[in-house]
């Protein structure tokens, strides 16, 4: 039987709908999520919780005549779903599939490309704005959650669009600020009545009329505008808004289709800013969502029957995550000077229980990673050891941070950077394939990147003992499950490791590329091939003793690395043997000049060649030129 949402291909279709029918889209759309994420994996709770204000938002704006901006976009899954894209939807976070994100390339429909938090409300004022000096004359709306509303950001878009007094509709996508005894009848008529046209006529005329009173005239505007704010402000929490230059209506229930398209057509007949203040509940209609809304924020694959995540393999290695996390919490226990900060990402970057142990060092500074590094600056000028965990992709938001406020000071901040390299099916958002390229540049940090899960402990303790900036990385997944020592040697910065020495030719390498290139030098063992491997460890200061003394034997050298080739790993090795006059060949193994997709971990280390595959392939190229040279020669 043909279900009502796959006969809508597009919001026209969804206009054509009878109102009673939209509670069934609602369900067959959170069915259809349910479905897909239980088998993909991605963002469950917070699309789930916007269903029906998407329903509303299509049924009252023209997209993509009018512009959507969904911030972040971690709530998209059922605006792609209504706007043609039912078909591919099983694809989603796939490789060569839709993206878990809004990606303008793969429909007209998402107006803007998303992935990281609070960009909204700056891009829809530039929409806005552009609108304007085109002289055209479409809507455009922000939807921003209350989590991507702490990060300074967002508060700079709204500042502007308050002096710019453009029109333009933020929705506050609200689903766990403790404002919800606001929602009710009387704020419900409220936010539907102050917003409807007649009143907004109403209270212009009035103004008008007020201000030709003799004498008093302005007085008494004046008065009644205090009027209205005090009413605002004792039963809702619109002043900080209205104090921005936003005309502000709300709190109302962003699961009530009629009240949410009430209000919408309403607030869209308003010139200037608008900001609707909308509650929603994550997760909303599934169960387990609603009851756990941490654990189906991002999920991987899970039985939609029961909601339990589908585990790993009995006995399989832990993650790189919660070895970091299980450390730090050792750390901390020999050193109370250790304290733990993190950007709205405690369980995602293993802070958990670090949190529970040692709550008074335990910092969540909300979506704000640029006050995450200064304000870790500011802990380490009391004598503390901060140690700052964020994921790769985001510490690329607070670089000013760590170079102004963090290493010109020499201050002794660690920066843990989870989630290095390719991280799969979130996409290129979510990739960490530059911090070498943008860090190891960088005067007075020390870089480091451990290939196992032991190496990463030891840089740990390293870096707690380090009285400079120290950053490491370490990968999304599980590590090689290696046993953890009971005692925790720290390394000498700077110290590289030779793990085989052959004749044939050398591969430095860091991170999880140098067990490639073991598995890689094995193979041409058994075909009579002997290579060099090193494991150079620090990207910042490089081992040039170790590398260079190896590299004067060897015929060719190769880096291999997963980041960018653009100024990473392999620039670096280059850099040192051009200083030293070495002209020996290099080959770069790396990341090239392009934004990577989604997929798997292995499906795009395969396709990039950053596999022991891989590296066997370009040094049978390189063994290849070379005995062509030679017989040449």
């Amino acid at each position: 039987m043909k279900t009502l949402l796959s006969q809508i291909n597009s919001p026209d279709e969804l206009k054509k709908l009878e109102k009673k029918q939209l509670l069934q889209i609602a369900k067959e759309l959170r069915e259809q999520i349910v479905a897909t994420v239980s088998t993909n994996g991605g963002h469950l709770g917070s699309s789930l919780g916007v269903v029906e204000l998407t329903i509303a938002l299509h049924r009252v704006f023209d997209s993509p005549n009018d512009h959507i901006i969904w911030d972040v976009g971690h709530q998209a899954y059922a605006h792609k779903l209504l706007t043609g894209r039912q078909e591919q939807f099983h694809t989603l976070r796939q490789l060569d599939g839709l993206s878990g994100f809004p990606k303008r390339k793969e429909s007209e429909h998402d107006c803007f490309g998303v992935g990281h938090s609070s960009t909204s409300i700056s891009a829809a004022l530039g929409m806005a704005a552009g609108r304007d000096i085109c002289a055209e004359n479409d809507k455009v709306i922000a939807v921003i959650g209350d989590g991507s509303l702490t990060a300074g950001m967002a508060f700079e878009g709204l500042n502007h669009a308050g002096d710019l007094k453009q029109r333009l509709i933020v929705i506050l996508n609200d689903n766990e600020m403790s404002i919800s005894p606001n929602v009710g009848a009387l704020s419900s008529f409220l936010s539907r009545k102050m917003t409807s046209e007649t009143f907004i006529r109403f209270k212009k005329e009035t103004e008008h009329l007020l201000g030709y009173v003799p004498g008093i005239g302005r007085d008494l505007v004046n008065l009644a505008k205090r009027a209205e704010e005090s009413l605002k402000s004792f039963m809702t929490p619109g002043m900080l808004f209205e104090g921005f230059g936003f005309d502000y209506f709300g709190p109302i229930d962003g699961h009530n289709i009629a009240e949410l398209t009430e209000t919408l057509h309403n607030v869209a007949q308003i010139k200037g800013p608008v900001l609707l203040h909308v509650l929603t509940k994550k997760g909303k209609g599934y169960p387990p969502a609603e009851n756990n809304p941490p654990k189906f924020h991002g999920v991987g694959p899970f039985n939609s029957e029961t909601g339990e995540i589908n585990g790993g393999k009995p006995g399989s290695a832990v993650s790189y995550t919660k070895v970091f996390g299980d450390t730090l919490i050792e750390l901390a226990r020999t050193d109370d000077r250790v304290v733990a900060i993190t950007a709205a990402m405690a369980e995602g970057t293993g802070l958990k229980n670090f949190s529970e142990k040692f709550p008074e060092r335990f910092f969540d500074v909300g979506i704000a990673e640029q006050h995450a590094v200064t304000f870790a600056a500011g802990l380490a000028c009391r004598g503390l050891r901060p140690v700052v965990t964020i994921y790769s992709t985001f510490m690329q938001r607070a670089y000013d941070q760590l170079i102004h406020d963090v290493c010109l000071q020499n201050l002794p901040v660690t920066f843990a950077l989870d989630r290095c390299g390719l991280v799969g099916a979130d996409g290129p958002t979510h990739h960490g394939v530059f911090d070498l390229s943008f860090l190891r540049h960088v005067p007075n940090l020390i870089f480091a990147v451990p290939r196992n899960e032991v190496e990463l402990q030891r840089i740990m303790q390293t870096a707690s003992l380090s009285a400079d900036p120290f950053a490491y990385r370490y990968p999304r997944g599980n590590g090689l499950g290696l046993p953890l020592p009971d005692k925790i040697e720290p390394l000498e910065v700077g110290c590289g490791e030779l793990l085989r020495d052959g004749t044939d030719g050398l591969i430095v390498a860091v991170g999880d590329m140098v067990n490639q290139a073991l598995l890689a030098a094995t193979y041409f063992s058994a075909h009579g091939v002997d290579l060099t491997v090193i494991d150079a460890r620090f990207i910042k200061p490089l081992d040039s003793d170790l590398i260079v003394s190896h590299v004067e034997k060897a015929p060719f050298v190769m880096t291999a690395e997963e980041n960018s080739l653009q100024g990473g790993f392999g620039t670096a090795v280059l850099e040192l043997l051009s200083d030293v006059g070495l002209l020996t060949p290099v080959i770069r193994i790396g990341i090239p000049d392009q934004f990577i997709g989604q997929g798997t971990q292995t499906e795009l280390r395969a396709e990039l060649g950053l596999d022991a595959a891989g590296i066997i392939k370009k040094v049978k190229e390189v063994i290849q030129y070379h005995n062509q040279t030679a017989t040449a020669g």
